[in-house]
């Protein structure tokens, strides 16, 4: 049979190699656009594609964050002292907002201010949610665990309470044709929902 595939030993790769590899094969990937808070007040506003739910009683989500050259990320130092977040679920109209924050912004800056997010506040918790997200999770923090050679963290939170826009719920599911989210892909690609197919059970 033609080899039609190359074969690459994960122990042989450079980091940068096998983190290429996993950002174009693990596709597409939703994003979770965090908001948190620091010690002084200052909101710090990312996105993160290595995300996803890991349990429904109680409900939780799950975000991997990475270091930055050996420090930790404004967003993982937060939950490190204070252990809350929002998840905003971004759509296509917070595409270009929600890009520029992943900038390397300074730890003092907040990103919601220089791009000139609007904010609300949250129910249960200090950091604020972004007004133009149509769905937001307010959470706290339950456990983190540093994987591998201590690179990146597995961050848990239970979530306390969901915010979902009227337009998009009818008390039962979430219209997600409406809500328009976005998706990450490798290297500087994002993705629209496309054809939304539908199988029954």
């Amino acid at each position: 049979m033609e080899n039609t595939h190359t074969y690459l030993e994960s122990k042989t790769l450079g980091e940068n190699q096998v983190y290429r590899l996993l950002i174009n094969a693990v596709i597409p990937r939703p994003i979770a656009w965090i908001t948190t808070m620091n010690t002084n007040g200052i909101v710090n506003a990312a996105p993160f594609s290595s995300y996803t739910y890991v349990c429904i009683d109680p409900p939780m989500v799950g975000v991997n964050i990475s270091t930055r050259n050996g420090y930790l990320k404004d967003t993982a130092r937060n939950l490190r002292v204070n252990g809350e977040f929002v998840v905003n679920v971004p759509s296509e109209e917070d595409l270009e907002k929600m890009h520029r924050s992943s900038e390397d912004f300074l730890h003092e800056e907040s990103e919601a201010s220089i791009l000139g997010l609007s904010l609300i506040d949250s129910v249960h918790i200090l950091p604020p949610r972004i007004a133009s997200t149509s769905i937001q999770m307010e959470c706290r923090l339950t456990q983190f665990l540093t994987l591998g050679n201590g690179k990146g963290s597995l961050y848990i939170g239970e979530v306390i309470a969901f915010h979902v826009a009227n337009w998009l719920f009818d008390g039962k599911n979430i219209d997600s044709s409406k809500l328009k989210a976005i998706s990450r892909l490798g290297g500087p690609y994002y993705a629209k929902l496309g054809e939304i197919l539908n199988r029954t059970r």
